[in-house]
């Protein structure tokens, strides 16, 4: 493995949008305290003879400076992307940085579904009055025209289709892009997948989303890793990253939140859903190596935590066989549901989050762990001052990921 100095790739910048709340201060006050969003859903296009339960934001607010031509003509998923990405460009100082060296990579593919199911709907008689402008809003790449139109970005942009670690995957992207020297500074988003009732419907079917056992009680359906799970509850969310090397953070004079010091990417080969224990295991203890730790060093772990019948339990063996049950251990999606795409990248700002307020939040609906001997946080937030902390995505389709992130203050106070 190639020698990487692990403080030499750092977080500048984020930006985050949820159904707890729309940037930073609203959504760690959100996650600390528990608070949720979860109820039958109502956005159009969501339910068809049904009664599918997640959390949905209640509206976006637009900073000043978005351009209201873009918005006008940009999707659900691209206007809480603009929105994001505003926050975390705002935050790491990036207004005057050379747009040139400046790259972007959304993580998501196909995240436009309920929007194209309403226009199938509505013109399925009319073919001929379909808005030509729909020639590239349904292309995964007018995400990223539209953000680097409104942001002047012309170092490189793509997405980076991982399913459900499709934003712990971009992160990967963009610490490799940076590190190549392809662009000084890199920004992961996280798209939000707009799913409608086919995904819904779909993926009831294959036993990943919750049934109706919670129907007359939305707040109890989302409990991963509690031995009444059922299911994930999808949670609409977008989330941003500014990456960079230290030298061009220094020159700018931008405070970093952390440093990503390792990581780790490994397929399956297999189509199916199911999560594999070798796979899993194989990208912590990758990730681990590349930065320099043991899995003593590890002291908060952000798991992927669905609530699946055995993605859950496969993960806590895999975490096991890591020498990892010891470190504090959390679910960010009990508060603020699956994000699918945009999972990864909305957990790791949790993590870095939690870090800077040197709390942990609790997990919702976590009275009955299936592995009790872990270092749970329940229902309380709890004070714990992070060193180095490991967030793990898996997505089907095979896609295991995993990154370790150091605070650096901590970690170099102590050396």
């Amino acid at each position: 493995m190639t020698k990487y100095n692990p403080s030499e790739v750092l977080v500048t910048g984020v930006g985050v949008t949820a159904a707890i709340g729309q940037g930073k201060e609203a959504f760690v006050s959100s996650l600390l305290s528990g608070e949720h969003a979860f109820d039958v859903m109502q956005r159009p296009g969501r339910q068809k003879d049904s009664r599918f339960i997640g959390a949905e934001i209640p509206s976006l607010s637009y900073p000043e400076r978005l351009s209201k031509k873009l918005l006008r003509k940009a999707s659900f998923s691209s206007r809480a992307a603009l929105v994001t990405l505003s926050e975390a460009w705002e935050e790491a100082k990036l207004d005057g940085a050379d747009s040139a060296r400046i790259g972007l990579i959304a993580g998501g593919s196909n995240f436009q579904q309920r929007e194209t199911l309403q226009l199938f709907e509505n013109y399925k008689d009319r073919s001929g009055f379909i808005s030509p402008a729909y020639g590239l809003s349904f292309m995964d790449s007018d995400l990223c025209g539209l953000c680097t139109d409104q942001f002047g970005i012309t170092g490189l942009a793509y997405t980076a289709g991982g399913a459900s670690a499709s934003g712990q995957l971009a992160v990967i992207q963009a610490i490799q892009q940076v590190l190549s020297g392809e662009v000084d500074i890199c920004i992961a988003l996280g798209a939000l997948m707009d799913i409608s009732y086919m995904e819904c419907e779909a993926l009831r079917a294959l036993g990943a989303m919750g049934t109706d056992k919670y129907a007359e009680e939305p707040d109890k359906a989302c409990r991963p890793f509690d031995q009444n799970r059922d299911g994930f509850i999808y949670g609409e969310s977008c989330g941003a990253l500014v990456i960079e090397r230290k030298d061009t953070a220094v020159r700018r004079g931008v405070k970093p939140y952390a440093a990503l010091s390792g990581w780790s990417i490994k397929i399956d080969g297999n189509r199916n859903p199911d999560p594999s224990l070798e796979g899993e295991i194989h990208v912590v203890q990758k990730a681990l190596e590349r930065a320099g730790l043991s899995p003593e060093d590890i002291d908060y772990i952000n798991p992927h935590g669905t609530g699946s019948f055995i993605g859950d339990e496969i993960e806590l063996k895999a975490l096991h066989a890591c020498g990892l049950s010891h470190a504090y251990i959390n679910a960010t999606k009990s508060i603020t549901g699956h994000g699918l795409s945009a999972a990864g990248t909305v957990e790791m700002i949790s993590v870095l989050l939690q870090m800077k307020e040197s709390r942990l939040h609790p997990s919702r609906n976590l009275h009955d762990p299936i592995d009790p001997s872990f270092h749970w946080v329940k229902d309380q937030s709890i004070s714990h001052n992070i060193k180095n902390a490991l967030s793990l995505s898996m997505g089907f389709g095979g896609m295991n990921t995993a990154v370790c992130i150091q605070n650096i203050e901590k970690c170099e106070g102590e050396s």
